[in-house]
């Protein structure tokens, strides 16, 4: 018998018509190396029993709409969602890593393996966005770039980090330790030298360091490990060729 899909929800302060969500890869249909609910359509898989997978999804979390979904590109653009599918055809599937709406009932989506997924919402619940946040995309802006398409007053806003590869596992290179130091000095802390030339970097460490640059204090999450946790989390950095989990934020 099938698993019951799970998901996680965020423990944070949001208002209740804040609804936040990130899949794992528990229950869906997909086989073999993407055993389970993977919702990627780029990674190999077979594209019906992905689209199987997405309904599910959307089934259990009774989503009002279709969630925006992007082509990740590992940058720094952030999409008004609301306007992209008003003016997008539906086949269009538009390059970025991060999403925000200011209208109800639109889905932002992002889809991860060991990347950060991030969820941004106001204290007012009327505005929303959803962050992919790799190492490339944090140095780049792409959280700053997000937060910006809120227009927002920081001390209003709320993030939460959700699955990610965690800081035991995440290992580095010196190139990206010097990228992140040269942005925040104070990044220092977020490394720990393993090897020579190479450091355990703590994603959501680093992710905190941007969010308090731009004056968002408020921030939950942070404790998950997609590396070390194969049962729940889909991983890149462990198995290559693999699936998805989403992260998905709208509001009422």
């Amino acid at each position: 018998m099938k698993p019951e899909l799970e998901v996680i929800t965020p423990n944070w302060p949001a208002p209740d018509n804040i609804h936040a969500y990130s899949s794992t890869r528990i229950s869906g249909e997909s086989q073999g190396v993407y055993a389970g609910l993977n919702l990627a359509q780029h990674v190999g898989d077979e594209s019906r029993v992905v689209e199987k997978n997405r309904r599910q999804l959307s089934a259990a979390l009774d989503l009002p709409n279709e969630p925006f979904w992007l082509n990740q590109v590992h940058q720094a653009t952030a999409l008004n969602s609301s306007v992209q599918q008003n003016t997008a055809k539906s086949s269009i599937v538009p390059s970025a890593d991060a999403s925000f709406s200011l209208q109800p009932n639109c889905v932002c989506a992002v889809m991860t393996a060991d990347c950060l997924p991030v969820l941004i919402c106001n204290s007012q619940g009327n505005k929303v966005s959803a962050v992919h946040a790799g190492w490339r995309g944090l140095a780049e802006g792409i959280i700053e770039n997000a937060v910006a398409g809120l227009n927002e007053r920081p001390g209003r806003l709320m993030a939460w980090l959700g699955p990610a590869i965690g800081p035991q596992a995440f290992e580095v290179g010196e190139e990206v330790r010097h990228v992140f130091v040269e942005k925040f000095a104070q990044a220092e802390v977020a490394f720990t030298q393993n090897r020579p030339g190479h450091y355990l970097a703590d994603i959501y460490q680093l992710a905190h360091l941007v969010l308090a640059s731009v004056g968002v204090k408020a921030i939950y999450g942070g404790e998950y490990c997609t590396f070390n946790d194969a049962n729940h989390f889909y991983s890149y950095r462990r198995d290559g060729t693999t699936g998805r989990q989403a992260s998905l934020i709208w509001f009422s």
